[in-house]
C-alpha cells in the first residue's frame, strides 16, 4: 500500500488546540513531542507530580467533559513557554506558563470564559519528566486513517473533519479500516519505526465540532452502528526514533 503522512498534529495542552507541523522527531518510547505536556484540572484530579499516574480524561478539561473548550484557540510557543489564547467575548491571552503567575492567569482567563461549564477550579498542570497527559496508558502515539474518516463520514451523511479524533498523524493511502486489524504490526514512518499496539476506542470528544464547540453528531453510536466497533486510529508505540514528516511514506511491514 502506497500510503504517506498528510498531516502531523500535537496538542501541548490536553483538550485546546491542535497544532499543526511539518516535521518532527520521533523518539523510542516516547510520546509525540510537545504532546499534552499540560493539562488543566476542573477540580482536584489526585494527581500527584512526585509519583505522576495515568488519570482519567473527565479530571480535566477536556472536550468529552466541556465541548466549549473547542471555542478557545490556543497556540504554545515552546522556545519560550509562552501561550496564547483567544475566545469570543474575551480579551487576548499571553502567558509563560513555566512561571507560576503566567499559569495562574491563564487559570483565571479560562475560569472566565467557561464561567457555569467549568467545575472547578481550574489548575493547569505540568507532566513532570516525559509524563504526558495521555488517554492511554501505553499508546503515546496516534494515527487516523483519513479514508476511514471520510468513510465514517459518507455512512452519517455530512463531511467529518478528521480534527475530531485529535490525533498526531493522518495518513492517506490506506483502505478504509484496514487498520483495526494491525495490532502487533510494525510500521516504517519516515525515518521512524514503530509497533501497532492496539486500535482507540471512541468517546464523546469526537461527538464536538473543532470549529463550533457545540456537540453536533454521535459518532460513537455511528461506529457502533455502521461496523459494530467504535474504533478510530491506532495507537502506536515507536522503537526507533527518527525523523518524520508531510509526505513521508508509511510502510506496514
Amino acid at each position: 500500500m502506497d500510503a504517506k503522512i498528510a498531516s502531523l498534529y500535537r496538542h501541548p495542552i490536553k483538550g485546546f488546540t491542535p497544532e499543526r507541523l511539518t516535521s518532527v522527531t520521533l523518539e523510542a518510547g516516547a510520546c509525540f513531542p510537545c504532546d499534552r505536556l499540560y493539562a488543566v484540572e476542573d477540580g482536584p484530579s489526585g494527581f500527584d507530580p512526585a509519583a505522576p499516574a495515568h488519570l482519567s480524561k473527565m479530571k480535566f478539561t477536556v472536550l468529552a467533559k466541556i465541548p466549549a473548550v473547542a471555542r478557545a484557540r490556543t497556540a504554545y510557543d515552546e522556545a519560550s513557554g509562552v501561550l496564547s489564547a483567544k475566545a469570543e467575548g474575551q480579551p487576548d491571552f499571553a502567558g509563560d506558563l513555566r512561571d507560576p503567575g503566567g499559569r495562574a492567569a491563564f487559570e483565571t482567563w479560562l475560569a472566565n470564559f467557561l464561567g457555569e461549564d467549568a467545575s472547578g477550579p481550574l489548575r493547569l498542570i505540568e507532566g513532570p519528566g516525559a509524563h504526558r497527559f495521555m488517554d492511554s496508558k501505553s499508546g503515546f502515539v496516534s494515527i487516523v486513517n483519513l479514508a476511514s474518516v471520510r468513510d465514517l463520514s459518507q455512512r452519517v451523511g455530512r463531511e467529518l473533519d478528521p480534527l475530531r479524533f485529535r490525533a498526531n498523524l493522518y495518513v492517506e493511502g490506506w483502505p478504509a479500516w484496514v487498520e483495526n486489524d494491525w495490532t502487533g504490526r510494525t510500521l516504517t514512518i519516515g525515518g521512524a519505526t514503530a509497533q501497532v499496539l492496539k486500535p482507540i476506542v471512541r468517546c464523546a470528544a469526537t461527538h464536538v465540532d473543532p470549529d463550533t464547540g457545540e456537540r453536533d453528531a454521535d459518532l460513537v453510536k455511528a461506529l457502533f452502528d455502521h461496523y459494530g466497533h467504535m474504533f478510530c486510529g491506532i495507537y502506536l508505540t515507536v522503537t526507533a526514533g527518527g525523523a518524520v514528516g508531510e509526505g513521508d511514506g508509511v510502510v506496514v511491514n
